[in-house]
């Protein structure tokens, strides 16, 4: 019989809920997922900036040991062909990687690479919700590099759990 309750034990530490919201939210977060929408907000004015247009393009992948990297383009972006071209294209892309952790119900990622040299060695901070197979975050109020002139701007953005391939 020690046996038997030694294995039920084990059985059920293994299908034990995460111990914390954190641990849920960081559970929920593992994975693929794919930018549905990506909406920008002046601070100042309240308006909203298209600063990735209609279809935006993107992935966020979350692994189980804590990293995170992040992909996410405008619309109809073309091949550069000039030097301005490739400056242009920079406004319509955010990509960076780091080491990510959770707290309360925002993520944090220490960021190691970045499309932006000024956001290496920082935190970014992002408020998440995820219900179901989506995912909608918001950024702190913020500079960004590649819109809103220098004003203070927020990007409210949507993911959607990708789909695995056949």
């Amino acid at each position: 019989m020690p046996m038997q309750a030694t294995a039920q034990r084990i059985m059920d530490n293994d299908n034990e809920l995460p111990c914390t919201k954190e641990e849920a939210l960081r559970q929920n977060l593992i994975g693929t997922w794919e930018l549905v929408s990506y909406k920008v907000e002046e601070k100042e004015t309240g308006n909203f900036i298209n600063a990735m247009g209609p279809a935006p393009r993107g992935r966020v992948v979350f692994t189980p040991d804590g990293w995170v990297a992040f992909n996410l383009e405008g619309s109809n972006r073309l091949a550069a062909t000039t030097d301005t071209d490739r400056a242009q294209l920079m406004k319509t892309l955010v990509a960076y990687i780091g080491r990510y952790r959770v707290e309360g119900d925002q993520w944090i990622t220490t960021v190691q690479t970045a499309w932006a040299p000024e956001w290496v060695g920082t935190e970014q901070r992002r408020t998440v919700t995820v219900d179901g197979q989506y995912a909608d975050v918001v950024t702190p109020w913020r500079k960004m590099p590649n819109w809103a002139a220098g004003k203070l701007s927020r990007s409210i953005i949507r993911f959607r759990r990708a789909q695995m391939a056949a």
